[in-house]
C-alpha cells in the first residue's frame, strides 16, 4: 500500500480509479523503500534467477544421515576438517547411476546445484551427481599433495632439528585415555624416570582433528620449557588417518620451531606428518625410545668412559715416564757437572790466552814508551847543558846569541847543567876559540 491507501504498482488517477502499473516498481532492492515496496512475489522470482544463475560446484564431505523417500532420498553431508553440513537432495536416477550403494560414514564428492522454491521460498541443494571417494582416489590426492609439498621444499633434510640429547619436559600430543599415550609414558620413564610430559588429549580422528592437534601444537610450540614434541596416534584405516596428512596441519609442523616426532599408526601407515616431521618413529612405543635415552645404557657408557679414560691417564703416565727415564739417561742430566767442566776449562784457557795477550800488549807498549822517553831526553835541552853547553841570556831574559845583544857592563845570566851563574859582559868582537882538549876529541 502506497500512502494514498493504494496498492502498490497501482496508479491513482484523477477520478480516484486504480490501475496496476509495473512499470512503476522499483528496479533493484536497493530502490526499495517503505513507501515503495516489492511484491513478495517479485522478490521470489529475483531470488530465483539469481540463484539458477549461480553455477554447479563440486564439494566434498561425510554422509551423516541417509533417508530414502520414494524415488528421493535426502542426504546430510558433513565437512570433512570443520563442523558444518549440508542437506542435499537427491534424485533416484542420480542413485540409480551408483555402482556401490550409498552409506552413512561413506566419503563422497557431489556435485550440487542451488535450488530455490519460489512458492514457499525454501532453498535446497540438489545433487546432480555424486560419487564415493575410494581408497584410491584419496592416496592419489595424498601423493599429489605430497608432491607439492616436497616441491616447495617443507620436506627437505636441512630444514631437519636434531632432537635434544636429553630432554627435560616432552610435549605429547595423542587421543585421550588412548593406547598411544600409555605406551609413550611407560616406554619413556622405564627408560628415564626423571622424564617430564606435558601432555595435551585431543581428537585424533574425525572433523576436529585437525583445529584440535594444531592448537595443541601451537600452545605446546610456545613453551620454552618443552623441549621436543611427539604427535601419537595408534593404528587405523586410511580414513581415520586423514587428519594427519591434512595441509593445514602439515603447514603448522613445517612452521614450528620445536624439533617435532611424528609416531602414526604402525610401520606400514605413512601419512605426510612423517615426511615434514624432524623424525618418524614407526610407533609410539619407538618414538619414547627415541627421543629420551636408556639410563642403564648411559650408566653403562659412562663406566665404560670412565675405564677408557682409566685407561688413557695410565697409558699416559707409561709413556712420561719412559720419557723422563730416556731423558735422564743422557749424559747431560747423568752428569751436568761435565758440562760445568768444560766450560771451566774453556774459561781458564780463554784467560790464560787473554792474560799472555795483555802481557805481552804491556811490555810491547812499555818498550815503546821507553825508547821514546830516552829519544826525548836525548833531545832535551838539559841533556845538552849536561854535554857543557850552557845558555846565556840578558836582563830582558832574552837568549843571546850574537855579542851585539850583550854589550860592555851588560848583566847576563848563564844557565849550565848545574844552575844560573851571573856574569857581566866585556864586548869583543873577536871569536874566542880554543882547541879542543884531549877529552873534547874523544
Amino acid at each position: 500500500m502506497n500512502h494514498d491507501g493504494a496498492p502498490v504498482g497501482t496508479v491513482v488517477t484523477a477520478d480516484s480509479s486504480v490501475s496496476t502499473d509495473p512499470t512503476t516498481l522499483p528496479e533493484t532492492a536497493g530502490e526499495t523503500s517503505a513507501d515503495q515496496p516489492w511484491p513478495l512475489h517479485v522478490l521470489s522470482e529475483k531470488l530465483k534467477a539469481h540463484i539458477e544463475r549461480a553455477p554447479a560446484a563440486w564439494v566434498e564431505g561425510q554422509v551423516i544421515e541417509l533417508n530414502k523417500r520414494g524415488s528421493m532420498c535426502f542426504v546430510t553431508l558433513r565437512d570433512v576438517d570443520a563442523e558444518i553440513s549440508l542437506s542435499l537432495t537427491v534424485w533416484g536416477t542420480v542413485l540409480d547411476r551408483l555402482t556401490m550403494p550409498l552409506e552413512r560414514g561413506s566419503r563422497v564428492v557431489a556435485r550440487l546445484k542451488a535450488d530455490f522454491w519460489v512458492k514457499t521460498g525454501r532453498l535446497s541443494m540438489q545433487a546432480w551427481d555424486i560419487r564415493p571417494v575410494g581408497l584410491g582416489d584419496l592416496l592419489a590426492r595424498i601423493e599429489r599433495l605430497r608432491q607439492a609439498l616436497s616441491a616447495e621444499g617443507l620436506f627437505a633434510s636441512h630444514r631437519k632439528r636434531a632432537l635434544p640429547a636429553l630432554p627435560h619436559r616432552i610435549g605429547l600430543i595423542t587421543g585421550r585415555d588412548s593406547d598411544a599415550e600409555k605406551d609413550v609414558l611407560k616406554n619413556a620413564r622405564l627408560r628415564w624416570p626423571a622424564v617430564e610430559f606435558e601432555i595435551r588429549e585431543v581428537a585424533v580422528q574425525g572433523v576436529n582433528a585437525v583445529s584440535q592437534i594444531r592448537s595443541a601444537l601451537l600452545e605446546l610450540d610456545h613453551m620454552p620449557e618443552v623441549d621436543v614434541i611427539i604427535i601419537a596416534r595408534g593404528g587405523g584405516s586410511l580414513e581415520d588417518l586423514l587428519a594427519f596428512s591434512n595441509e593445514d596441519l602439515v603447514r603448522a609442523v613445517s612452521a614450528a620451531t620445536t624439533p617435532i616426532v611424528s609416531a602414526i599408526g604402525h610401520e606400514a601407515d605413512h601419512p605426510l606428518l612423517d615426511d615434514v616431521a624432524d623424525l618418524r618413529a614407526s610407533t609410539p612405543t619407538d618414538a619414547a625410545k627415541r627421543v629420551v635415552p636408556d639410563v642403564s645404557e648411559e650408566l653403562q657408557r659412562i663406566r665404560q668412559a670412565r675405564a677408557q679414560l682409566s685407561r688413557c691417564v695410565d697409558q699416559l703416565m707409561s709413556r712420561e715416564t719412559e720419557r723422563l727415564a730416556h731423558l735422564r739417561s743422557r749424559p747431560v742430566l747423568a752428569q751436568p757437572s761435565g758440562m760445568v767442566s768444560v766450560r771451566h776449562d774453556d774459561l781458564v784457557r780463554l784467560r790464560d790466552r787473554s792474560t799472555m795477550a795483555i802481557e805481552g800488549a804491556v811490555a810491547r807498549e812499555a818498550d815503546r814508551v821507553s825508547h821514546l822517553r830516552a829519544h826525548v831526553r836525548s833531545l832535551s835541552p838539559q841533556n845538552t847543558l849536561d854535554r857543557g853547553y850552557a845558555v846565556v841570556q840578558n836582563e830582558e831574559g832574552d837568549v843571546v846569541r850574537t855579542p851585539d845583544q850583550a854589550p860592555l857592563d851588560s848583566l847576563l845570566a848563564i844557565r849550565v847543567a848545574g844552575g844560573r851563574i851571573s856574569a857581566r859582559s866585556e864586548t869583543s868582537k873577536k871569536p874566542i876559540i880554543e882547541s879542543p882538549t884531549s877529552e873534547d876529541q874523544k
